[in-house]
């Protein structure tokens, strides 16, 4: 085997981990489960953890580390290291560091390090198992992070935090009810696993199984049902847009309890400074989407008639000036608002008329977000149409 085609040598222990973890889980946690049973107290102690876990990577590690979509109150980011480091995804600042790589670099199998354009198997799990260029540490990225008290913390003490973390609990509640092996099993073993490949599908199905709605630059798919498994991070074509924004799931009807949480724990002080992307910008993706969808089924139609085919057309042309000169004005008010932000004037004879023009563009905006609304549905009823005419 030549040098241009011979694997990296493998991680044996993270593959060692992988492999025991899941077996144990396929073999042992069924044979209990037969021959002794659990006990309720076990199974909900279980869930409870692996929710901790899972919503520790996803609004720690995720959304305020890699992101810094919010602020967190320094109890809460303990938290969220500490169970954070349950999971056994590695620290902070190498989780975070290789993230941001991951989004500066989508689909870029040299630069990405766990690229989906290199196979589900690969960007689910055998990113970690070899010693690949892509996914080596670089901290370059995360200057910001080396800087972070409760990140650094974690960081130098990861080994000992993330033992005591995966075996003190489990052990309390074995105590507790009298069962450590079976809450060895469930509240240690199954919960690791599980809370493992689920966080696991955002970097491999997410890129390959659902929609794109808001940018087709990337293999990046929103999907609710991964969305269900992960805390609502299966929204993911959104997120690659707007990375900066505290939510994935945007709609108010969507499945993100990651999103619930950052916003509950800024009623009590626990977050602030939550980030969220304009909702002009969300709907100008989407009637982007849109018309190029609809340009598509409108080349791929099989109309014989030229004459309709060109009423089609015209009807498209005359949305997309519509939509070209709504962003225009929208554009022009945003600077002149940024513009009455810059100038604002202290004398008290001018109070007034600044309010004045503040609520005039405000309302203008509010005019404007309704005329794209009612622009996609517009679109969305043409491409039917068109489609089946």
């Amino acid at each position: 085997m030549n040098k241009a085609t011979e694997k990296p040598p493998i991680l044996w222990l993270q593959t060692l981990v992988f492999s025991i973890t899941l077996l144990i889980a396929l073999i042992a946690v069924p044979w209990y489960a037969f021959t002794h049973g659990y006990s309720l107290a076990v199974v909900i102690c279980a869930l409870l953890f692996w929710i901790s876990n899972g919503i520790s990577i996803t609004a720690g590690y995720h959304r305020l580390w890699s992101h810094h979509t919010y602020k967190a109150h320094p109890l809460l980011q303990i938290l969220l290291a500490l169970f954070g480091a349950a999971a056994t995804q590695n620290s902070i600042l190498v989780w975070a560091s290789g993230h941001r790589r991951h989004h500066r670099h989508v689909d870029d199998n040299e630069r990405d390090p766990y690229s989906a354009k290199k196979g589900f198997w690969f960007s689910h799990i055998g990113w970690m198992l070899r010693h690949y260029d892509s996914g080596k540490d670089n901290f370059d990225n995360a200057k910001d992070l080396q800087h972070d008290k409760i990140v650094m913390w974690q960081h130098r003490h990861y080994l000992a935090i993330t033992l005591a973390m995966n075996f003190i609990p489990p052990l309390l509640v074995g105590i507790a009810t009298g069962d450590i092996i079976g809450s060895l099993l469930l509240v240690g073993v199954l919960r690791l696993v599980i809370s493992h490949h689920t966080t696991f599908l955002i970097n491999s199905l997410a890129h390959i199984w659902g929609k794109r709605p808001y940018t087709e630059s990337n293999t990046a798919r929103d999907n609710g049902f991964i969305a269900l498994l992960t805390y609502g991070e299966g929204y993911h074509n959104y997120h690659h847009l707007f990375q900066y924004d505290y939510r994935n799931g945007v709609r108010w009807w969507q499945f993100d309890p990651t999103k619930w949480l950052i916003k509950s724990a800024s009623w009590v002080g626990l977050t602030k400074d939550l980030k969220r992307a304009p909702s002009f910008k969300i709907l100008k993706a989407m009637l982007d989407m849109k018309f190029k969808k609809a340009q598509e089924k409108l080349a791929s139609t099989s109309e014989t008639e030229e004459y309709s085919q060109l009423e089609w057309s015209k009807i498209l042309e005359q949305e997309y000036q519509q939509f070209s000169n709504i962003l225009n004005e929208w554009n022009q008010l945003r600077q002149k608002w940024y513009e009455q932000k810059r100038d604002k004037l202290n004398e008290a004879t001018h109070a007034l008329q600044e309010k004045w023009h503040s609520t005039a563009l405000h309302t203008r905006f509010k005019e404007l977000k309704y005329a794209l609304k009612m622009q996609t549905r517009r679109l969305d009823l043409l491409t039917q149409q068109f489609a089946t005419a």
